[in-house]
C-alpha cells in the first residue's frame, strides 16, 4: 500500500449502468454488475472482493443511483455510508468529479483509484500491485495515471491508448507517457494499432485528487462550472448543471498530464453478450450455452435460457437469449450494437 509520502489510496467504483448490454437478462432495475456474467458472484461483489487486503472498507465509495442502493449494498454487505448517489445520469466526468472534490474535502493529499464494477480481472494481487504502482507514479510524477491493457487481439470494441515516451516505474512494471486517446477503430486500424504497440484503454484510472480538480478546471468548463453547487454542498444542483460527459472526453484527451501503466493482470470488460462468450466453455461446434439449450445442427451460437427449454435447429452464428419477460434472437455479430438496437424499441418493449 501507498505510505503516507505518497497519499492515502481511496477507491470508487463505478456502479450506475441503464442495464441495456445484457437485455433481456439485465435490466434498468438489475443491471449487469449485479448479475454473475463470469463467476459465481454478480460482477460488483468480484470487483469489491478484490480490493481486500488493499484499501480499508471505509476508503471504498459505490458512485450509483439511488435505486441501486440496496441490491448493491445486498450484494457486498458495504453500509449505506459509503455511497455516493448519483441524482441523475450524467457520464463518468460529473460522477468521479464529486468523488474527487468529496475525497479532497477529507483529505487534500488522497489519491483516488476510479473503478469499473463490470470489469473481469485475474490475478486481484497483480491488480493491486499495478494500483499501488500507478498511485506512486501518479503522485511522484504528477500525473493522471490510468491502466493499458497490452492486446492479444484487433478488437473494435474497446478505445486505445497510442504510447509515448517511457516514465520511470517500480521494478516489474512499464509506463509511459500517453500520445493520444483513440476511440473504438475499425477492423483494419485495429489491426494496425494491434502491430503498432497500441494498448486497449481499461478505463481503471489513478490520480492525485488535487491534480485532478486542477486539470477539471483547466480543461473541462463543462463541468467547472457547476463545482460551485458543490462547495455548497449542493451534490444534486451539481449534477443538475454539469454536462453528461465522459472523463476521457473532458479531461483526459485535453491534458497534457496524462501518464499509462501496463497492466499484468488478465483483464476484459463486459460490455456486450460477446465478453460472456469470452468466458464461456464452447462446445466442439463453437456454441457457448447457459441453461436448458438444445442444439442441432447448429455452430457458433449463444444462447441462455433462463425461463424453460430453449432448442436452436440448424441455425448459426446467433444470439438468443430467453427470460421470463423477453427473448431476444439476433445475429450474434450484431450483439455490440443491442443497445442502439434497444432505444429503437417502444418503451414498453424494453
Amino acid at each position: 500500500m501507498p505510505n503516507h509520502d505518497e497519499g492515502i489510496l481511496w477507491t470508487v467504483i463505478l456502479a450506475g449502468g441503464s442495464g441495456h448490454r445484457f437485455w433481456p437478462l439485465s435490466t434498468a432495475a438489475r443491471p449487469k454488475q449485479l448479475l454473475a456474467l463470469a463467476g459465481t458472484e454478480p460482477l460488483i461483489a468480484q470487483t469489491v472482493a478484490r480490493l481486500r487486503g488493499f484499501v480499508p472498507r471505509s476508503r471504498i465509495r459505490i458512485l450509483t443511483r439511488g435505486d441501486l442502493v440496496a441490491p448493491i449494498r445486498a450484494a457486498t454487505g458495504l453500509p449505506d455510508e459509503l455511497f455516493l448517489v448519483e441524482s441523475r445520469p450524467r457520464g463518468t466526468a460529473p460522477v468521479l468529479a464529486r468523488a474527487a472534490w468529496e475525497l479532497h474535502r477529507i483529505d487534500p493529499r488522497a489519491v483516488m483509484a476510479s473503478l469499473h464494477s463490470d470489469h473481469v480481472i485475474a490475478p486481484a494481487e497483480r491488480f493491486r500491485d499495478v494500483l499501488a504502482a500507478a498511485a506512486r507514479i501518479a503522485r511522484r510524477e504528477s500525473l493522471l495515471m490510468t491502466v493499458a491493457v497490452p492486446p492479444d487481439r484487433p478488437e473494435t470494441g474497446f478505445g486505445y491508448i497510442r504510447p509515448g515516451p517511457p516514465l520511470p516505474a517500480p521494478k516489474g512494471h512499464r509506463a509511459c507517457r500517453v500520445d493520444a486517446f483513440v476511440e473504438k477503430p475499425s477492423a483494419p486500424d485495429a489491426a494496425a494499432f494491434l502491430a503498432a504497440g497500441y494498448r486497449w484503454n481499461s478505463g481503471i484510472f489513478v490520480w492525485p485528487v488535487a491534480l485532478f480538480l486542477a486539470e477539471l478546471r483547466a480543461h473541462a468548463p463543462e463541468v467547472a462550472h457547476a463545482l460551485p453547487h458543490l462547495e455548497r454542498g449542493d451534490a444534486t444542483g451539481f449534477l443538475d448543471a454539469a454536462a453528461a460527459i465522459s472523463v476521457d472526453e473532458a479531461v483526459l484527451e485535453r491534458s497534457d498530464r496524462v501518464g499509462a501503466i501496463d497492466a499484468t493482470f488478465q483483464w476484459d470488460d463486459m460490455g456486450s453478450w460477446e465478453a460472456l462468450a469470452r468466458h464461456r466453455t464452447a462446445d466442439a461446434r463453437g456454441n457457448v450455452a447457459e441453461g436448458e439449450v438444445d442444439l442441432v445442427d447448429a455452430d457458433g451460437n449463444v444462447a441462455v435460457a433462463r425461463a424453460g427449454r430453449l432448442v436452436l435447429c440448424g441455425v448459426d452464428d446467433l444470439l438468443v437469449v430467453q427470460t421470463e419477460d423477453a427473448t431476444l434472437v439476433m445475429p450474434r455479430a450484431e450483439s455490440p450494437r443491442l443497445k442502439e438496437y434497444l432505444a429503437r424499441l417502444p418503451r414498453a418493449g424494453r
